[in-house]
């Protein structure tokens, strides 16, 4: 589907899914600061059994500020790539994004005490989703959405949280989540992609 076109084929389906997560994720809020103690990712604590932390850690949020950025990127990732998988692929790209994300935390950096927020995982459905993408039209819509989330992720290594972002939350950006996020998004993508056939490219 022609560059700027497949934008405007959004489903009421696709909605729906957005909307189903976004409730999720503000549910959780609301739960309250003092629930987020007990339910985000910990290192110590799931290293001593409470593994619910490694799903929970990035449900949670440290505050409104910090939700409302990860709910405008939910809303941005799935206005662009929402059609682009069925449901039960989206499923499969969340959760091995959750996971890579969580070995990441565990095996690489270990110097991690804690660590919420729904940024790691939306990186990857954002690598997800550019792969599919990239199967199907490689055109200058595409290549100028895939360039700037390579810019973004390489910026983070180099030179940090991007500014505008960083200056406006209560706690560090831990940028790596978001290159492991992106690994997992990826991975599942590749994955999906040699379980269905490629379109052509335009």
């Amino acid at each position: 589907m022609p560059g700027l076109q497949r934008l405007l084929t959004f489903q009421r389906a696709d909605a729906v899914a957005i909307a189903a997560l976004v409730v999720v994720l503000a549910v959780f809020h609301l739960a309250g600061t003092g629930a987020i103690d007990s339910l985000r990712y910990e290192r110590d604590a799931v290293l001593a059994g409470e593994a619910w932390r490694l799903v929970t850690g990035h449900l949670v949020h440290a505050d409104t500020v910090h939700l409302g950025w990860n709910l405008l990127g939910v809303l941005i990732v799935g206005f662009l790539f929402a059609r682009d998988y069925p449901p039960r692929a989206w499923l499969v790209i969340l959760l091995v994004s959750t996971a890579v994300t969580d070995l990441g935390f565990l095996l690489l950096e270990p110097q991690l005490e804690w660590y919420v927020g729904f940024s790691g995982v939306l990186h990857g459905l954002m690598a997800a989703g550019l792969v599919a993408w990239l199967r199907t039209t490689r055109d200058p819509v595409t290549w100028l959405v895939t360039a700037l989330f390579a810019a973004k992720l390489a910026w983070e290594h180099w030179a940090g949280a991007l500014p505008f972002t960083a200056g406006s939350l209560s706690l560090p950006v831990v940028h790596e989540a978001h290159t492991y996020g992106a690994v997992g998004g990826l991975l599942a993508a590749l994955w999906l992609a040699r379980r269905t056939p490629r379109a052509a490219s335009l």
